[in-house]
């Protein structure tokens, strides 16, 4: 792998079977990995809330499969929210029946693909193979297939580059904490290379298990329809190079996939099945991902939370065709998720950072080259390692919106054991780079103490190891972090 296009961000670039893969963006695209605890708490307990109240008989159902009525989704007319597509991308083939499976979850699983294929409007007729996985299984699964193209040697060049930003431990062991984490976590997926849709089962096939079958199988529609299987141009390789725009991808994807489990559950969830949730997640403990980094906690729930709005904002548009008209014109910026109203219109700015390495010189490589977006702006001054330095969200996010284009890079010398990080931004106004300038001030002076000087614009931080600058000049701001003063304005003047 090209260690100067790898994207910084891989907690998913390991996990992408087939389509994104993005560490930051947690990416998880062609596989819709769904994560227990993470997604399901969030979407469930919304859910059950209102289920619970429908089923008590205290408020009438405001969601139904053909006139979803979720904020912001304003009921459409059935005729809307129904599109059935001609044909499916795939011509079916031939899969082995799966026999293992007990009959009346193979039925149960049948009734599913029925009333989802209902909600969506896309009718399938490609043959799956469905499994159920214990937990073991499913932890070889992770060594074996997701984790394969990630070696422990990238990951800990990823704990070096999100220490830099203030993100992780330099040390951290990223790789055996992914493998604990997705073993711990994931509760089932869709591999559109073989299709085949694995469950991961406890007790039965009960209430938990259900709704996430419920959202796999929309997985496995987009893949019949859309072709995820090669990512929609979004694939590994494309993914090293544009982690952004495989970012918003993956929402589009994991949001559609939650705003379809939410109608059926709320359309065919009984009260049996909600007992079950409901009970799942008063006993589930999940101490891998309790210990996670805060950044990482916030960005496992990215593409699912702030996905199904994207999907929610498209559905009010035209209902599902909306919905399916995105998938020929995908978001290429976490931005734009965030801010619906900004697709398909407002479109990145492209910024170039030179090979600093001659600057450099002997010693020093490039580990990680690509775009940061609002999204991980956010989570920078919002949660970084050291509560002192975290930025009030609501701040935070005022700080990062309004985000036009960025380029970071990030560069080790593995004899002294340094790092040099440039991020050069641009932002829509000259006042929202104020903006974010002010908010970044805040956040370096909890990082590094108070400033050393502040002179035409730059504005500097001075430690033992680590000399930091912060510069804007119009609608441009760039962030310096280096071993020494002399080395930040020799990188300086080059990116100047």
């Amino acid at each position: 792998m090209n260690k100067s296009n790898r994207p910084l961000f891989i907690p998913v670039v390991i996990i992408a079977v087939v389509a994104c893969v993005c560490i930051g963006t947690l990416a998880i695209a062609g596989l819709g990995y769904f994560l227990w605890n993470v997604v399901t708490p969030v979407e469930q307990v919304i859910v059950t809330e209102e289920v619970n109240e429908v089923i008590e008989g205290d408020i009438e159902p405001s969601i139904t499969p053909n006139q979803p009525d979720i904020t912001p989704i304003q009921t459409p007319t059935p005729d809307s929210a129904i599109t059935v597509l001609p044909s499916p991308t795939r011509q079916a083939t031939e899969q082995p029946p799966d026999a293992s499976l007990p009959a009346e979850v193979a039925n149960q699983m049948d009734r599913i693909e029925q009333q989802v294929t209902q909600i969506r409007g896309l009718e399938s007729n490609d043959p799956i193979t469905r499994r159920l996985l214990s937990r073991e299984q499913l932890r070889q699964h992770v060594i074996d297939d997701f984790l394969k193209d990630y070696s422990e040697n990238e990951a800990s060049e990823d704990a070096i580059s999100l220490s830099a930003l203030g993100l992780l431990e330099p040390d951290f062991d990223l790789y055996n904490f992914y493998l604990d984490l997705y073993t711990e976590q994931i509760a089932g997926f869709y591999d559109d290379e073989t299709n085949e849709m694995f469950i991961v089962q406890g007790s039965g096939f009960n209430g938990p298990e259900k709704l996430t079958y419920a959202h796999e199988f929309v997985h496995a529609l987009q893949d019949i329809y859309y072709g995820t299987e090669t990512g929609l141009g979004c694939d590994d390789d494309a993914a090293e190079v544009d982690s952004e725009r495989c970012a918003a991808y993956q929402a589009v994807l994991e949001g559609d996939a939650s705003l379809v489990e939410i109608l059926w559950f709320v359309d065919n969830g009984t009260p049996k099945d909600l007992s079950e949730i409901q009970e799942f997640l008063n006993s589930y403990e999940g101490p891998v991902l309790d210990s996670a980094p805060a950044f990482m906690r916030e960005d496992f729930l990215f593409p699912y939370t702030y996905g199904q709005s994207f999907v929610e904002y498209l559905h009010d548009q035209d209902g599902w065709s909306s919905v399916a008209d995105v998938y020929g014109n995908p978001p290429v910026s976490t931005e734009q998720i965030l801010h619906p109203e900004k697709y398909p219109n407002d479109q990145p700015v492209q910024i170039e950072i030179p090979d600093l390495t001659p600057i450099l010189g002997e010693g020093w490589r490039e580990i990680d080259r690509g775009v940061m977006g609002e999204w991980w702006t956010y989570l920078i001054l919002a949660d970084g390692l050291n509560p002192q330095a975290q930025i009030d969200p609501a701040e935070a996010q005022d700080a990062s919106a309004g985000w036009g284009g960025d380029a970071y890079v990030v560069y080790y010398n593995d004899q002294e054991q340094t790092t040099v990080l440039v991020l050069s931004s641009t932002w829509d106004t000259q006042q929202e780079a104020g903006e974010f300038s002010e908010s970044f001030a805040e956040y370096a002076n909890a990082r590094f103490g108070p400033a050393t000087e502040a002179d035409n614009g730059l504005t500097s931080w001075e430690s033992p190891s680590h000399f930091t600058t912060f510069s804007q000049d119009g609608k441009n701001t760039i962030w310096i972090t280096a071993p020494s003063g002399e080395i930040e304005k020799a990188v300086r003047n080059v990116i100047n």
